[in-house]
């Protein structure tokens, strides 16, 4: 039986943890900035090295805030959110509202041969690694094709002002944002095996995703692998992951989960 059946899982309270209070929506929108700001800033010094830790972080924050954004759980309205994915699929070098596309029929037919999203969990790593281009390619493609009419919009404005933004920043010759542009579109080529196969690799229907459980691990990956608890719960925001993952815990004592790492 799939653990989306257990019927425990309905005594979960979990709907407060769906609001957040303002310096909560604070973090959530900005959680960003720090490590943009220092990455660009080390990068216009011509500080690369330096820079790619940053760039690293910036890029694990961006898939928060847009995975937020993808489920209306950053705390701001719907205009917001989409200038927030709009804003960040020029920043990280994707059309957001393309991946948001995947990822909720993700939720909905997790693993499942219409999961387009998932379907590098299913391969093995150094596949799933080199399948990094093709995933990319492939999440625009059938969202484009497949998605409404609001969603092929979107994702053509996000990919004109990529383009645009690119080709600025290589005919002015600006450095730094050069350096930004292909470190997001390397962190982008592996973005199918680090933010899908990792959280659900050898799952069933029973466990159909990984979960990390010490919280000093979750402190420093910014609770980006409590993914069991988000795809049970995603409609709370990652910044109460912590917390739903506690609640869950105390209503299935029994539950058997498998590590990220």
């Amino acid at each position: 039986m799939s653990l989306l059946h257990d019927q425990r899982l309905r005594t979960v309270r979990w709907r407060d943890l769906s609001r957040l209070t303002f310096t909560e929506k604070v973090i959530e929108n900005g959680i960003t900035l720090p490590w943009l700001i220092a990455s660009l800033t080390l990068a216009w010094f011509h500080l690369y090295l330096l820079a790619a830790p940053c760039s690293f972080l910036f890029f694990l924050t961006g898939l928060r805030v847009v995975h937020n954004g993808f489920h209306h759980t950053l705390g701001v309205s719907k205009t917001a959110t989409w200038f927030t994915l709009f804003l960040n699929s020029m920043l990280m070098m994707t059309a957001m509202h393309a991946v948001k596309y995947n990822h909720l029929r993700h939720h909905k037919y997790c693993l499942q041969e219409e999961d387009v999203e998932g379907n590098c969990a299913r391969m093995k790593p150094l596949v799933a690694v080199l399948y990094g281009p093709i995933f990319i390619y492939r999440l625009h493609a059938v969202a484009l094709r497949d998605g409404g009419k609001a969603i092929r919009q979107g994702i053509r404005i996000e990919l004109a002002a990529m383009v645009l933004f690119a080709l600025a920043a290589f005919f002015f010759r600006l450095r730094f944002l050069e350096y930004h542009i292909l470190a997001m579109l390397t962190g982008e080529l592996f973005s199918g095996f680090f933010a899908v196969w990792t959280v659900h690799h050898d799952c069933d229907e029973h466990v159909f995703a990984r979960t990390l459980s010490p919280r000093w691990k979750n402190f420093f990956t910014y609770n980006m692998f409590y993914h069991l608890e988000h795809h049970l719960f995603p409609g709370v925001p990652t910044i109460k992951l912590p917390e739903l993952s506690t609640r869950i815990r105390e209503k299935l004592p029994d539950l058997q989960v498998k590590e990220v790492f």
